[in-house]
């Protein structure tokens, strides 16, 4: 296989016309030069340089090889400096998947400062609904980073972000709004506003009530995941949802649950990020899910021990 070495030394004896100068031009010897030449000569079956009295030139064949010599040796020198740009977040693109409920609470904000310091990186960004064909599209190349609840397929590399507390919203002067904070055993009978099929927070909080053993009646289905505390704030019952999916100045009331109930965020690539991949993820942690302040102000701490609910 030809080696970019011996491309550079044919370019370098074309352009100064001696096997000498070329040596000089590269800060190598004039044997190494020769070697590599002979090498490259060897792989083409043909000559590639003429030598005589008046110096080196190039035979028919050398001129045809050097053409795409020079292309070869600029290709590889652009993917140094994409390379480097790419790792210095000076350049490159970055193709995110992240899940519907963490677009705004988590991604908006990093996205937001990363257009303002590194605009040279393009993002894109697609959101999802549910998780079916997102490791297909992360083992296949086409997505950079997946963000999203864990925990995660062992097959890729996952990094955690942070946890996000789970909570419960109701309307106003609803029952359960007068405690501190909720168990779920108290939630039995309750009208829900759930989510439907194609959400995938529908699938996840069946299995975590089937868990708990807990029967909610389902008053209605949303797709949007922020739309389900606003409607439970409407009075059409009831919803569960992770805190990100509450807005600032949420009309209803919003509490913890005891034990508290938590899910892991995490950020998931192909295998280890590379370093631009691994500075986005890193001010992802950084930022992490913020909560309201108003918001913030009604989850009251539980006095038991903190649990996670999967």
């Amino acid at each position: 296989m030809t080696t970019l070495r011996a491309l550079e030394c044919l370019v370098a004896v074309a352009d100064t016309g001696s096997i000498t100068e070329a040596a000089r031009l590269l800060h190598s010897s004039q044997p190494a030069v020769s070697q590599q030449i002979a090498v490259l000569e060897r792989e083409t079956r043909t000559p590639l340089l003429r030598r005589g009295a008046r110096g080196t030139s190039l035979t028919p064949a050398g001129r045809a090889a050097v053409a795409d010599a020079r292309r070869a040796i600029d290709a590889a020198a652009s993917a140094v400096r994409s390379s480097r740009a790419r790792g210095e977040a000076k350049g490159g693109s970055l193709r995110l998947v992240c899940a519907q409920s963490l677009t705004v609470p988590l991604l908006a904000p990093v996205i937001r400062a990363w257009h303002r310091h590194h605009p040279q990186v393009a993002i894109d960004l697609r959101e999802a609904v549910v998780s079916d064909g997102l490791f297909d599209a992360i083992s296949g190349g086409d997505v950079n980073v997946l963000v999203l609840a864990g925990p995660v397929d062992g097959r890729f590399t996952s990094t955690v972000l942070g946890a996000e507390e789970i909570v419960l919203t109701a309307p106003r002067h609803h029952p359960l709004g007068e405690r501190g904070s909720v168990r779920l055993s108290e939630l039995d009978g309750e009208e829900l506003v759930h989510f439907a099929p194609e959400n995938g927070l529908s699938g996840w909080l069946d299995r975590s009530l089937g868990a708990a053993g807990v029967r909610l009646k389902p008053a209605l289905r949303t797709a949007v995941t922020s739309a389900a505390p606003q409607l439970a704030a409407a009075g059409l019952g009831i919803a569960i949802t992770p805190v990100s999916a509450v807005s600032a100045g949420f009309p209803g009331v919003v509490r913890s649950f005891s034990p508290r109930w938590t899910r892991e965020l995490v950020a998931v690539t192909p295998g280890e990020p590379d370093p631009l991949a691994a500075r986005f993820i890193a001010d992802l942690r950084a930022r992490g899910v913020r909560v309201p302040r108003d918001v913030k102000n009604q989850l009251e701490p539980s006095p038991q021990r903190a649990g996670t609910i999967e």
